[in-house]
């Protein structure tokens, strides 16, 4: 039925021509339902989004375990922590190792232990080695005080192991 109706308005001879046309249509109308909105804007959530990675469970947790100890000092009030870690999660491979003694030489031979089979074998993981702070911010009410700013920038620097000149603490709004 469709056909007999393209016929009617392009004759038998423009077959080609009415492909073409019918295809360049279908690739436009696909073309603008790309560059239209998808979705309704208001139904959009407003949600804080924390990532499933380790690295950041890790930070948040560390962060957390910090702001509750701080916030046990005399005199730090409410406390807030923010960590930057200085790389990503490492990964130590285990290795086998051979030596061999001969005429007065000693050769050393490493390899990765492998596990799997065929095609898909990977170097087995002896330990991940979690990043390393590489410096903490602490705003907290409390630190007008010289001597509450003094013990947060120690118990940081201890807690954290690393030195007070990448610890920064500021007054909490």
């Amino acid at each position: 039925m469709l056909d007999k109706k393209i016929k009617e308005l392009f004759g038998e001879k423009n077959n080609l021509t009415v492909v073409i046309i019918l295809g360049a249509a279908g690739l436009l109308l696909v073309l603008i339902s790309s560059l239209l909105p998808s979705g309704d804007k208001s139904t959009i959530k407003k949600e804080k989004i924390i990532p499933d990675s380790d690295i950041a469970g890790y930070c948040l947790e560390t962060q957390e375990r910090l702001e509750d100890f701080l916030e046990s000092i005399d005199g730090a009030g409410k406390v807030r922590v923010y960590l930057t870690l200085s790389s990503n999660e490492q990964y130590i491979y285990a290795k086998e190792e051979k030596q061999s003694h001969a005429d007065n030489r000693t050769d050393q031979e490493e390899k990765y232990v492998l596990i799997g089979g065929g095609s898909d074998k990977t170097a087995l993981i002896e330990t991940v080695r979690m990043p390393e702070i590489a410096g903490a911010v602490v705003a907290c009410t409390g630190c007008d005080s010289a001597i509450v700013r003094e013990r947060i920038y120690r118990a940081v620097s201890s807690a954290l192991g690393i030195s007070s000149g990448k610890i920064y603490v500021t007054k909490l709004q």
